[in-house]
């Protein structure tokens, strides 16, 4: 049977990029946090199902619950960065992605005493127009990333990107986020909203399909947020940032532990760094 990696992205309902004209920056540290007991729930998921995953997680969210950081390396996960503060990569000049870049893996470094070789850029946020935010990883000793979604999307994508793993700079991987290609095109079957939307049953034959016919590890991705039902709800904004955000949340739980069922999983750095590349392509 096929390892495929479960990911989570932590970072807290307000922090989501598509609320970002709705909540400043600034008053972040005014808003009731929810995402330490939210990755608590999912560490106490991952233990009842003997699961192993990997947590991209925010430097901000990291400094203010460096025991959280000491809890998610003691129970076994891969801990990999999300960056600092969810900026995207897109909206970011070089220099200033490179530092976000540099310190989000300092802090993660210092306060789990581990080595962090992974990132995923928020919001899937490297593409065409920013390939050198490669070149900022690699020279900051990253091994892997895993931001690129080769779909077609109104806020990221790279459609015409390679589905699977493959060297993106000496050194450096790319893991793409898992797609089933039909009928010409890719869709997406990684997790996040998708997962909340469709039927269960439809995400469970798409990654069927990946490990069947492409025999391929997927990856799933999720956020803490996404099992949190009493979050805030956030005033003003759009129907359908409302829709994407709030979709069948009171579902996301059962159907996760459904999920770690069906499949195997594990970390990111034990399926793709223990394993031979078997696409080589450059971006």
């Amino acid at each position: 049977m096929i390892t495929n990696a479960l990911t989570i992205d932590v970072e807290d309902y307000f922090q989501v990029s598509a609320f970002a004209p709705h909540i400043d920056r600034a008053d972040w540290d005014n808003r009731e946090c929810r995402v330490e007991r939210n990755v608590h729930r999912i560490l106490d998921m991952l233990d009842q199902h003997s699961t192993q995953a990997t947590f991209f997680t925010l430097g901000w969210i990291a400094q203010r619950y460096p025991q959280l950081i000491s809890q998610i390396v003691d129970r076994g996960h891969e801990l990999a960065s999300h960056g600092y503060g969810h900026e995207r990569a897109s909206d970011l000049t070089e220099a200033a992605f490179l530092e976000d870049v540099r310190s989000a893996k300092a802090i993660l470094e210092d306060l789990s005493g581990q080595e962090v070789r992974g990132y995923r850029a928020p919001s899937f946020s490297i593409g065409k127009s920013n390939l050198w935010a490669f070149d900022c990883l690699a020279h900051t000793g990253h091994r892997y990333s895993s931001s690129i979604y080769p779909i077609a999307h109104d806020h990221y994508g790279m459609p015409d990107s390679p589905r699977f793993v493959y060297e993106v700079r000496p050194g450096l991987l790319e893991v793409p986020i898992t797609t089933l290609r039909a009928f010409g095109r890719n869709f997406p079957s990684s997790g996040g909203g998708y997962f909340r939307l469709l039927p269960y049953a439809l995400s469970r034959w798409m990654l069927q399909r990946v490990n069947s016919t492409d025999q391929q590890s997927g990856i799933f991705y999720f956020h803490p947020w996404e099992i949190d039902t009493q979050q805030p709800r956030i005033p003003g904004i759009g129907a359908k940032t409302r829709f994407r955000h709030y979709v069948n949340i009171d579902r996301v739980e059962a159907r996760l532990n459904q999920l770690l069922t069906d499949f195997r999983w594990g970390r990111m750095d034990h399926i793709f760094l223990d394993q031979p590349v078997k696409h080589a392509h450059s971006a």
